[in-house]
């Protein structure tokens, strides 16, 4: 089964990309991207991004057609990364680079580029959050000033035990089940 996203705005504005049906995969709804970008209106044209989990590539996609200028979108399963690739393919999109393994140990060295933003958006209960912010602090992963946004279930409490102390919170919001989170990176 198939459904769909919708990219909000930008020059992509409006257009839907189909999405497969999985286990796990829940997409960014509008209402939380719209305030997720709004927030990121200042620092988003020409950055390098990271959508971590990608899924259904909602917030990736997102980004590039606001203005960033390159998104790599990681993504595990076979067959969600095909579907990511055709939606490049349908968006014409260069500057989007898909990337078909396991997020933890695509992390678990040292770093091969650094990013100006980062999107954690974890399938909920599966405790993937703590080893993803520690590997892109510890493995140069993040510029300084960068800034990460993270996105966990409401009841998710042990998330500020896990935040290196070079993040400041920036932005929170709950809404339904899903509390958003936007850091800023400082000089560690």
């Amino acid at each position: 089964m198939i459904g769909f996203i919708r990219i909000i705005g930008g020059k992509w504005r409006g257009r839907k990309l189909p999405v497969l049906d999985s286990n796990g995969l829940r997409p960014t709804t509008d209402r939380v991207k719209e305030t997720l970008f709004n927030w990121l209106m200042p620092v988003i044209q020409d950055a390098n991004c990271l959508d971590c989990f990608s899924g259904s590539g909602s917030l990736g996609f997102e980004s590039i057609s606001r203005g960033a200028y390159k998104s790599t979108l990681v993504e595990k399963n076979v067959t969600i990364a095909k579907q990511l690739k055709k939606n490049c393919q349908l968006l014409n999109a260069q500057n989007i680079e898909i990337i078909n393994h396991d997020l933890i140990s695509w992390l678990n060295k040292p770093a091969s580029q650094q990013f100006d933003l980062v999107f954690i958006d974890p399938p909920f209960h599966q405790n993937l959050t703590e080893a993803t912010i520690s590997l892109l602090e510890n493995n140069g992963w993040l510029k300084n000033g960068s800034y990460i946004y993270i996105e966990t279930e409401t009841l998710y409490n042990q998330l500020a035990q896990q935040i290196p102390s070079n993040w400041y919170l920036h932005r929170e919001k709950i809404a339904g089940q899903v509390h958003s989170r936007l850091f800023i990176r400082a000089d560690s």
